[in-house]
This record gives structure tokens, C-alpha cells and sequence, in this order.
């Protein structure tokens, strides 16, 4: 028999999912607006609107420095790390590997005949990689959050002139204050602090990386998805290549919108670092629970995971809390670890974390 959770401790929204990620009642509310244009050409002015002012609203809440540009496209970051290794990676790349997706970049660079090789720094599941600045090297790599392990790494610049630093930012921009005047490509999708669906990605551009582009993609054969010379000419119309889910722009719209209403990315970046502070907290304080990444700087403010020892089977914990509609808190499937991993993304409220935790201290203490 299924234990029952006493009602009164019950988080009021129960989606704490490291992507895709809670949604607020106001973007669903902008879909069925009576001036949505769902249901209208992307080519046509309505939804150029909306592109041009996600990407201006992009532009203010990362203070983008001048000469950086805001570019878009369909296919989410998977595409975006193919097009990386036809339009950015000249012939030398090094990336910094800690978890499963700060890898797939690097899958896709190794297979290309075109790339004389790529240098990897690894770290085991719940440590962080760091690059260093070498001879030869044109790209960097590495991701600015981990999203399969809750590790958040700096975010600087690597090496000397004509070097491109590339941030992969899926899961932290939005969350997480960054300068990214530090990078020349910093991409995301909008499926976690921006509380969209996926599909799409997002990308900021320094004057350096645009001309890398322009370079490169003028010299290789690159298939028209994955060409970002494409993508920043039609970005530059309000558009994309192809057409997009307009419920996602609409979503990312309004995001932003609240977004700087509320203060900004400094702003977004306080939710998550107290929601996220509890959990941590919680977790260092029970004698069966330990937060994941050891070292309290690596620890990431948007994606929290916790390991538990043998007494806990957190399999059963999350079956008791989905059929409560507490969900998406299982650790990530490659891991194979007796963790929890919480989404504390700027949309989840500080209330509900703190609910979900009374929760989880009375299914683990009723158990034993």
C-alpha cells in the first residue's frame, strides 16, 4: 500500500524536473491571449515581433557587450553542437568533460575528418573539468551547469588571440549570474530557467565568433540546418531558417518579460541560490544524506542532487511523491546512483522547495 502523504505538506505545484521544466501560469495564459499569433506565418510580422523582443529582452537581461549579437534556430542544442563543428571549430579544439552532456559536444567535433583532434579534460560525475590555454588550440569547450550531475563550473575566457571560448549554458543561463563578455558563444535551449518547450536554441555571439562563422562556413560545404551563417542572417531579419514552435517563442516571450520585471538575471540568480541553499542545507544535515558534488563552489544553484545511503531507496521515495504529483526528482538514468536530483530553477517557488523537503524528511523517517 502506497504511503499517504499528509495533504498539509504538500507543495502546491509538485514540478521540480531538471527539463523540461516548470512552466508559470501567465506564459499558458500568453498562448491563448486574444492577440496570440499561433496559428500565423513565422514570416510575417506578428512573429517577428515576438522574435525581436526575445531577442532584445535577451540582449538587456545578459547586458550583452557591443558588437555581440542574439541568434536563434530550430533543433535545440543537439543540432547546435553539430553546427559548432562545421561553422566554429577551425581545426583544433580542446573541451572540458564532466558529466553527459558537457560529452555530446565532443562526440560530434571527434567525428568530423575536417578537425585534427580534441584535447579533453575530464572529471569524474560530480567534480568539474577545467580548460587551460595551449598552443594550437582555436575552441574551447565546456558547460557552464551539468545538468546530469548539478555541477556548475566558471565561466572565463581560454586562450590567446584568435581562440573562441564556447559555453554551452543550457541549464544555467537564466539561473545564474554570468558575464558573458567572457565568452564568444554562449548557447542555451528554453526548456529549463526559461520554462519553454525545446526545440529551439538561443545563442550569444561576440564580433570574434560571428567572423568565425562567416569564415568557415564560406570555405566548408555546411548543410543548411546546421549553418550558422544562415542562422545569424535570418536572426538578424527577426526569423529563422525554419519554422519554429510559436508557442515556444511565446513562452520565451513572456519569460523574459517577468524576468526583468522582477530585477533581472541578478534577480533570477537569488531565487535559485535560496531554493537551491535549502536543499543543501537539508542534506547536510540528515546523518543519511550528502550533497553529490562534494566541493561546496562546484555546487550548482539550478540542478541540486543529493545521494542517500543504503537505508533510503529513493526509487520508492520518488514513486510515493509522483503518485502525489511531486515529480521529476529521479537522478539522472546514466548515474545508476541512490540520488535525487531537484530542479530549482527561478520558476519553482522557495515555498514549494521547502515543502518538498518536510515531504521527503516524513516518507524517509516514516519508512524507517
Amino acid at each position: 500500500m502506497t504511503l499517504q502523504i499528509p495533504a498539509h505538506l504538500l507543495p502546491s505545484d509538485g514540478r521540480f524536473g531538471s527539463g523540461p521544466s516548470k512552466l508559470r501560469s501567465q506564459q499558458l495564459a500568453r498562448l491563448t491571449a486574444s492577440d496570440s499569433p499561433l496559428g500565423t506565418s513565422h514570416r510575417q510580422q506578428p512573429v517577428k515581433q515576438v522574435v525581436a523582443s526575445i531577442r532584445e529582452k535577451i540582449g538587456d537581461l545578459f547586458a550583452i557587450p557591443d558588437g555581440y549579437e542574439v541568434l536563434l534556430g530550430t533543433g535545440g542544442a543537439s543540432l547546435f553542437w553539430d553546427a559548432i563543428t562545421f561553422c566554429l571549430v577551425e581545426s583544433r579544439a580542446q573541451a572540458a568533460v564532466f558529466g553527459e552532456f558537457s560529452g555530446k559536444v565532443v562526440k560530434a567535433i571527434t567525428r568530423a575528418p575536417w578537425i585534427d583532434g580534441v584535447d579533453i579534460k575530464r572529471s569524474a560525475p560530480g567534480g568539474v573539468a577545467l580548460c587551460e590555454s595551449a598552443e594550437g588550440i582555436d575552441t574551447y569547450l565546456y558547460a557552464h551547469n551539468e545538468t546530469s550531475t548539478g555541477a556548475i563550473s566558471p565561466v572565463s575566457r581560454f586562450g590567446g588571440v584568435g581562440a573562441l571560448t564556447l559555453v554551452d549554458a543550457t541549464s544555467a543561463a537564466g539561473g545564474v549570474d554570468v558575464d558573458v563578455s567572457q565568452t564568444d558563444v554562449y548557447y542555451f535551449s528554453p526548456q529549463k530557467n526559461f520554462g519553454a518547450d525545446g526545440g529551439l536554441w538561443l545563442a550569444i555571439a561576440s564580433p570574434a565568433a560571428l567572423a568565425r562563422i562567416q569564415k568557415l562556413t564560406s570555405e566548408r560545404w555546411v548543410p543548411d540546418i546546421l549553418n550558422l551563417q544562415l542562422a545569424v542572417e535570418n536572426s538578424r531579419k527577426d526569423q529563422t531558417l525554419n519554422t519554429p514552435a510559436i508557442a515556444t517563442l511565446l513562452l520565451i516571450d513572456e519569460q523574459l518579460t517577468w524576468m526583468l520585471d522582477q530585477g533581472g538575471l541578478s534577480a533570477m540568480a537569488q531565487r535559485t541560490e535560496r531554493s537551491s541553499s535549502a536543499v543543501y542545507n537539508w542534506a547536510t544535515s540528515r546523518n543519511d544524506a550528502t550533497p553529490f558534488v562534494t566541493q561546496p563552489q562546484y555546487r550548482s544553484p539550478v540542478v541540486v542532487t543529493v545521494d542517500f545511503d543504503e537505508s533510503v531507496n529513493t526509487a520508492k521515495v520518488s514513486k510515493i511523491l509522483r503518485s502525489h504529483g511531486v515529480v521529476d526528482i529521479d537522478p539522472y538514468r546514466s548515474l545508476g546512483r541512490n540520488q535525487l536530483r531537484i530542479g530549482t530553477f527561478p520558476n519553482v517557488e522557495l515555498a514549494d522547495v521547502e515543502a518538498l523537503l518536510a515531504c521527503l524528511d516524513w516518507i524517509i523517517d516514516h519508512k524507517k
